[in-house]
């Protein structure tokens, strides 16, 4: 859809704010937030960002977590939908992405659906801002050639990921929302021939003050994300052998 600029009526920005140190949002995000008229903000979106945000700005908190959604999402569409049609300039605030795991794709369907004009400014995704803190890099030469991006939420997306694919090896796998089904998770690996020796790490809390970084190896998994809680990430592959020698954030 071709945008047109904020001020000629209503408006919607969907604006990634990153993982949570404000440090990472986007220039762009930056000046969006500091003129908006209003923020729609998700729970993931941290204090410290919120803390940015025009004081004059009507605030709508939208937050969602596991087993209880604040605001179901077609309500969260409509609210988009009815604050652009006051003529406002709204700013749709999520972590992370909005586009990797954030159903920004679904809002803006709707915004397109009723013809209200929009942008979208990426943000830095949970698996690339974590990951870089916790001195785990994605890929590297002698440890995976390839990443995956997979929902924690696996019996809620309707199709099953492909297993017996994650389970090749020699690639990082990273799990969004998933300390619940980390049971799930590590059976399922391994069942489909990945070693129960391979390491893994969960990022608590990545990028801000708080986090903290558990590590073990896939046969321990479901224990270690007991000791862990929300928000966090779940890391699977030998790149995460790499947190102890290249940790610089926790120093």
């Amino acid at each position: 859809m071709t945008t047109t600029t904020a001020n000629q009526g209503g408006f919607v920005s969907l604006v990634g704010a990153g993982p949570g140190d404000p440090d990472l949002l986007t220039v762009k995000a930056l000046r969006l937030i500091q003129k908006a008229e209003v923020v729609v903000y998700d729970r993931l979106v941290s204090d410290e960002i919120m803390s940015m945000v025009n004081q004059d700005a009507e605030l709508i908190y939208v937050g969602k977590k596991l087993n209880h959604h604040c605001v179901p999402q077609d309500q969260i569409n409509q609210v988009l939908v009815v604050k652009a049609q006051e003529n406002k300039h709204v700013v749709r605030l999520k972590g992370g992405d909005p586009f990797i795991f954030g159903r920004g794709g679904e809002e803006l369907e709707k915004l397109a659906l009723e013809s209200i004009p929009y942008e979208v400014v990426p943000g830095i995704t949970a698996a690339a801002g974590c990951t870089a803190y916790a001195g785990i890099p994605l890929t590297h030469r002698d440890h995976a050639q390839s990443v995956h991006f997979i929902t924690g939420h696996l019996k809620k997306e309707g199709m099953d990921v492909d297993w017996n694919g994650l389970a090749k090896g020699n690639t990082t796998l990273v799990f969004y929302m998933g300390l619940k089904e980390s049971p799930n998770i590590q059976a399922r690996l391994m069942n489909h021939g990945l070693s129960g020796e391979t390491s893994v790490a969960i990022i608590e809390r990545g990028t801000t003050p708080r986090q903290r970084v558990l590590t073990g190896t896939l046969d321990c998994l479901a224990d270690l994300a007991t000791q862990a809680i929300s928000p966090s990430l779940i890391v699977v592959g030998s790149v995460t052998s790499l947190h102890k020698e290249l940790n610089w954030f926790d120093n």
